[in-house]
């Protein structure tokens, strides 16, 4: 597997000014976990986007701490300003390689499915991410989800139809639904639900005009 590596130095935070390397396109960051001594770093805006692209929240990422030392991690989490939408902040995880981890796995979702282009269906994503268990260095990106196997309003995509490599254990139930369409409503059930809407807005109407009634009676008192 392919090492994804990602660069920093170590901060002085009684020197250096953060408001300034944040113009400058550096980011602050905490190294932290396995019971080990925090670490506060600077990482490379730009570098920190193309690595963050590659591995995500899930792989495990080589951070190359200038000085020579290197550490194991995950993009734990990480802050965004809402206006400039850039990135203000990263939380970066150790972790043991011959440790086991539990984490979400994120779906991908490609390809049409056939039910909604032909037959005019409705897709239906019950999931977006799915739980797994294995070592940091077995843990996919993501999962791929095909719709194009979604042919007929029967048709699902559940867990277990998942490809899963032999040493990754999925910790759903692997009979659950992941995605699938419904059918489009047929002129009866349209009918019936307009009655129902209009049913309901009667029945507000109704209470307003004998709340308004109430009022008349009351200012006459």
């Amino acid at each position: 597997m392919k090492s994804v590596i990602l660069k920093g130095e170590l901060r002085d935070l009684e020197k250096e000014n953060l408001n300034a390397k944040r113009k400058e396109g550096i980011i602050p960051a905490v190294l932290y976990g396995q019971s080990k001594e925090n670490k506060n770093v600077w990482i490379n805006g730009l570098e920190f986007g193309k690595v963050f692209q590659e591995a995500g929240e899930n792989t495990v990422v080589t951070l190359e701490i200038a000085g020579g030392e290197k550490e194991n991690v995950i993009i734990y989490d990480y802050q965004m300003d809402s206006l400039s939408g850039r990135v203000t902040h990263i939380d970066l995880l150790r972790v043991n390689m011959k440790e086991e981890v539990e984490t979400k796995i994120p779906l991908v979702f490609v390809g049409e499915a056939p039910a909604v282009k032909e037959n005019g269906g409705t897709l239906v994503k019950s999931l977006d991410d799915v739980a797994v268990k294995c070592l940091p260095g077995n843990m996919p990106h993501d999962f791929t989800i095909d719709l194009s196997k979604l042919v007929t309003f029967e048709d699902r995509i559940t867990v277990g139809d998942l490809a899963v490599p032999a040493d990754v254990e999925v910790l759903d139930n692997l009979e659950t639904i992941i995605a699938s369409v419904s059918a489009p409503r047929s002129e009866e059930e349209l009918s019936e639900l307009n009655e129902k809407v209009e049913e309901d807005v009667s029945k507000v109407a109704g209470v307003k005009e004998k709340a308004t009634d109430e009022e008349k009676v009351e200012e006459k008192k």
